[in-house]
């Protein structure tokens, strides 16, 4: 199978589906990704959400990679999904899904990389040593740009090495047992591989590169349409919990909460949280986020993966896949 139709599989059959379903504003589905912990999670666990929107109930289901979340969106059975990474939601919109970003759910760079095989001993000064290389990558997220965008840096041609599609979890076993030379991925995935491993750039070196790494708040453009005001209670409850979180005064309320439903420890998620941004909704709807520097921003990575060959075409711009008509609403 090629690169390309590995990454674009999910998309090109849900694409053929009938479309979302309208949501019915008493239940819906939520995303979310575990070993990846997050303010809202406090919020999801401690009735938040359910008080902010008038006693709806809310379904929620953890997934593996962004990609995954995109089909599951287009087929109707998720209504929301909390911290898409761009890149998979840019194959997606690419690809003809009629999705939408509405929040920044999180901004970050060194928690999202690629780990190569300490045996190698190969490093930023040595990277040429990569080409024939076997290296696992989550195909269509951000993890999959950082990839293509450092081998860019670097000079080494991802057609020259041996990619494997794995989820993170997958792919920082498959480094300890040595069945990988380099693996990609984010959260405690990537913990687990830096312990097998080093990381060729650090996250203030890609963000030089202009690599920037941020997930997004996303959600199909029909459920926006009909259930734009439930949606906007959300936002507005997610906000809530990331100001709880950014004032430091609730820290250890919070962290407890966050690390059991992450399925991580207290110190692992203290270390993974202390690299996230959670931009507030000004932020958000600012020039330096939604006003026009994301929309930018997912250009480029579309860009970057039409010269790699991994989707067919860009959109002339992705203006129209940003909305920020809920995220008002709940300012």
């Amino acid at each position: 199978m090629t690169f390309k139709s590995k990454l674009m599989g999910a998309v090109t059959a849900t694409a053929l589906l009938t479309g979302v379903q309208g949501a019915m504003a008493e239940e819906i589905t939520v995303a979310y990704f575990l070993e990846w912990p997050m303010p809202f999670q406090y919020a999801k666990e401690t009735g938040m959400y359910e008080a902010g929107m008038g006693g709806t109930t809310i379904n929620w289901v953890s997934f593996d990679t962004g990609t995954a979340m995109s089909a599951a969106m287009a087929s109707g059975d998720v209504h929301i999904s909390v911290s898409q990474g761009v890149p998979p939601f840019v194959v997606a919109v690419s690809g003809g899904l009629d999705i939408q970003l509405v929040d920044v759910a999180v901004s970050y760079s060194d928690n999202d990389n690629c780990v190569v095989a300490s045996s190698l001993e190969i490093d930023k000064d040595s990277a040429g040593e990569l080409v024939g290389k076997k290296v696992s990558v989550p195909l269509g997220t951000a993890a999959h740009y950082g990839f293509l965008s450092q081998m860019n840096h670097f000079g080494v041609d991802p057609a020259s090495m041996d990619i494997v599609d794995m989820a993170p979890a997958e792919g920082a076993a498959a480094l300890a047992q040595g069945s990988v030379d380099m693996a990609c991925g984010w959260g405690g995935a990537l913990r687990r591989m830096k312990e097998s491993g080093n990381v060729l750039l650090t996250g203030a070196e890609k963000q030089e590169l202009g690599i920037l790494v941020f997930d997004a708040t996303t959600a199909p453009a029909n459920f926006i349409a009909e259930d734009g005001e439930l949606l906007s209670k959300f936002l507005a409850v997610t906000a809530e919990a990331n100001a709880m979180w950014n004032s430091g005064d609730h820290t250890d309320k919070m962290l407890p909460v966050i690390a059991k439903d992450s399925g991580m420890d207290e110190t692992a998620t203290a270390e993974t949280m202390a690299g996230f941004v959670f931009p507030s909704v000004d932020e958000q709807l600012s020039a330096a986020w939604l006003g026009g520097t994301a929309q930018s921003f997912m250009k480029g990575v579309a860009d970057v993966f039409v010269a790699s060959g991994s989707i067919d075409g860009a959109l002339d711009s992705y203006d129209g896949t940003v909305n920020i008509g809920p995220l008002e609403a709940a300012k």
